[in-house]
């Protein structure tokens, strides 16, 4: 079930970045992720509603919601689409795979998660891999003052949303479920991004062209109801230093999916690099190495143990 997970949730963000680009154009980047996430947010509530799960919850359980949609459904998203203005989208997603390296600082700072030696060589030939593939982007960089913002709010979106993993582990160790939480987060994170609209002033225009149309559902549905399930769900049973290299993954996809829609070549770089994020794929997911790190977090009880 953990591999199913891991693969849709690779499959579907790999293809969103196809996706985004639809998004990009009359309406503002801020109303557009203010679309996505309140048709995401209707649609999990009634998930939870059919489901009959509870949507009473402590003001303190509240808090954390709206932190999981500040860092995770709404600021992080502004932060990567804006690093897009700046440099490559190559650029970008290796300063968002770096996710993968703050999820495993954060569990080891919040819930005391072992740095063992497969994470930190699994990580390690992810972000080399990474950056192997997207070379020609980083050798051709010009380090001006706006290619050092783009990389600064790569990171940063990398960072909040980092912190946003480490929420959604801590509700499910309060028994709630990843789609009770995930509601409340996604419409905590729409209505942060409607104050800020306001704010702005920016006005809510909306595109009805069916490109747009098609693309907003895709990325509401797929990219945001499914996905996030997936790898929250992921996150909680293997733990956010695993989970998180499905972000290190779906570029790779990106990248499948850009070979037959963009005739992007396959270059040697791109297949060493392909090599080595594959190869810490294989260790970073190793099948004893996640079960010992799981059970250390406490997230899966003593009689699931020895099935493991």
């Amino acid at each position: 079930m953990n591999i199913f997970l891991y693969l849709v949730t690779i499959a579907i963000w790999g293809s969103t970045w196809m996706a985004i680009t639809f998004q990009l154009g009359e309406v503002p980047i801020q109303v557009s992720i203010f679309y996505r996430f309140v048709l995401s947010s209707i649609l999990v509530f009634g998930w939870v509603l059919l489901k009959r799960e509870k949507l009473k919850f402590s003001l303190k359980d509240h808090l954390f919601f709206i932190g999981q949609g500040i860092f995770l459904f709404s600021i992080n998203y502004i932060a990567a689409y804006s690093a897009n203005q700046y440099i490559s989208s190559g650029l970008n997603a290796i300063g968002f795979s770096m996710v993968l390296v703050f999820n495993i600082l954060n569990s080891a700072l919040f819930f005391r998660t072992p740095l063992t030696r497969p994470v930190l060589i699994g990580a390690s030939c992810g972000i080399v891999g990474i950056i192997m593939i997207f070379w020609p982007s980083i050798s051709s960089l010009d380090l001006s003052n706006e290619s050092l913002l783009g990389i600064g709010l790569s990171l940063l979106g990398a960072v909040l949303a980092s912190f946003g993993n480490i929420i959604s582990v801590r509700n499910q160790k309060q028994n709630i479920s990843v789609m009770q939480s995930n509601a409340f987060g996604m419409a905590y994170g729409a209505l942060c991004m409607m104050c800020l609209i306001f704010l702005q002033g920016t006005p809510l225009h909306f595109d009805f062209s069916s490109t747009y149309v098609l693309s907003l559902i895709y990325l509401s549905v797929l990219g945001t109801v499914i996905a996030f399930g997936c790898y929250l769900t992921l996150l909680g049973r293997i733990g956010a230093s695993r989970a998180s290299y499905a972000l290190v993954m779906s570029p790779v996809v990106a990248l499948i999916i850009s070979t037959f829609f963009e005739n992007f070549v396959w270059e040697p770089h791109v297949f060493a690099g392909m090599g080595l994020i594959l190869l810490g794929n294989i260790i970073i997911l190793a099948r004893k190495a996640v079960t010992k790190t799981v059970s250390k977090e406490g997230l899966i009880p003593e009689s699931l143990k020895k099935a493991a």
